[in-house]
């Protein structure tokens, strides 16, 4: 495709209650041209994830633990009371934020976080309902079994289908073997209905060797996870070691092969990570990244708002600093890859898709944006 030009408008705000004071523009190259960048907030701490409750109103998890509203015409945010306790140590804290398919009926909200359990960190998943500024009804529904002495690999990210389920993303928890251990949650995608019973279709439900939450196996540290509804796939990226990031569509009770296939090299040297690229019985991932981006986070773009996005994956990179675009066939094959906003010098957290099809995204130093039709 010819480069089309983006022009970005950066509109700056002050503290928490502030509107905005200024404007900046620069230019960008895109693919798809007639968009506009804003800035719309700061002040965030690692804002890992977003939710539109309303129109008007996202949901904001923090790492370090808190969870905010923020009002994204006023600027004005609240702070949420009754949030949980966290593990806020290394990669752990306040994780993912989804809303319920039946929120509007029943006003479940889901998260992820980390919870302490007996000094060391295992991924929760959890769900409460928003009354005023507190949360009430608050449920662990799943504390994996995912517990070590080490701080990253945490995951994770939420996702659900049209049938009634909720699927969440744990990483390997720095032990490389327990990805391919089927009698613990680390390294895995876990499958559970809205309530946080076992599904009886699980793939490992009658098997004595297998925790039978499990979905899929064999990832190393999954931080995006998204939904097509339209074709019925689930999308997941993950993080590889020295290169070898992955982006796999995942199906039921099949083994995506990490640590013993990969595509990346060990930290030590230029050395190949397990047995190679390939082997029988575990999948190839329908695309792989070297070096590694770092991917924080991952969208499925379903609006008609840009059309020249829709049916796209997007993803998040904290390394390289950019959105990653990521054109799907369809044959559900990655066919053409887009760096967007790399001159933002942005770890790229987290990516929402908003009511009328506009993308927001948040950095780690804080900032919240948004992408729109000029």
């Amino acid at each position: 495709m010819k480069n089309l030009i983006l022009t970005t408008s950066l509109c700056l705000t002050v503290l928490v209650f502030s509107a905005p004071v200024f404007s900046q523009k620069k230019m960008l190259h895109t693919q798809s041209g007639g968009l506009l960048l804003e800035q719309i907030a700061e002040g965030f701490s690692v804002p890992w994830a977003m939710a539109f409750i309303s129109d008007e109103q996202l949901i904001i998890t923090e790492r370090e633990g808190r969870i905010q509203l923020l009002n994204i015409k006023t600027n004005k945010r609240q702070l949420i009371n009754n949030a949980p306790e966290v593990f806020a140590e290394g990669q752990g804290g306040m994780l993912d934020v989804k809303l319920s398919p039946d929120y509007k009926s029943t006003g479940w909200i889901y998260f992820t976080y980390v919870k302490e359990q007996d000094g060391e960190g295992v991924t929760v998943l959890a769900r409460a309902k928003l009354q005023a500024d507190s949360f009430s009804h608050w449920q662990d529904l799943l504390i994996s079994k995912s517990a070590t002495a080490t701080d990253y690999h945490f995951g994770s990210r939420i996702a659900f289908d049209e049938k009634g389920h909720v699927f969440f993303t744990i990483g390997d928890r720095g032990e490389r073997p327990s990805a391919q251990n089927l009698m613990n949650h680390a390294g895995s995608v876990l499958r559970l209905k809205l309530d946080g019973s076992v599904p009886a279709d699980n793939p490992f439900i009658k098997s004595k060797n297998a925790l039978p939450e499990i979905w899929s196996y064999g990832h190393r540290n999954p931080q995006g996870l998204s939904y097509d509804y339209n074709n019925q796939r689930l999308w997941l990226i993950e993080h590889g070691p020295r290169g070898g990031d992955e982006i796999n569509l995942v199906e039921a009770g099949k083994n995506y092969g990490w640590p013993v296939i990969s595509y990346g090299k060990e930290y030590w040297g230029p050395i190949s990570v397990g047995e190679g690229t390939h082997k029988e019985g575990m999948q190839q991932p329908i695309k792989t990244y070297v070096p590694s981006i770092a991917p924080g986070s991952l969208l499925f773009y379903s609006s008609d708002t840009i059309t020249d996005w829709k049916g796209n994956l997007f993803s998040g990179a904290l390394k390289l600093r950019h959105i990653n675009r990521v054109v799907l066939s369809k044959k559900a094959q990655a066919v053409q890859e887009e760096r967007l906003f790399e001159s933002l010098g942005e770890r790229v957290r987290s990516l929402v898709q908003s009511p009328e099809g506009w993308v927001y995204f948040s950095t780690d130093s804080g900032k919240v944006f948004r992408i729109r039709p000029r």
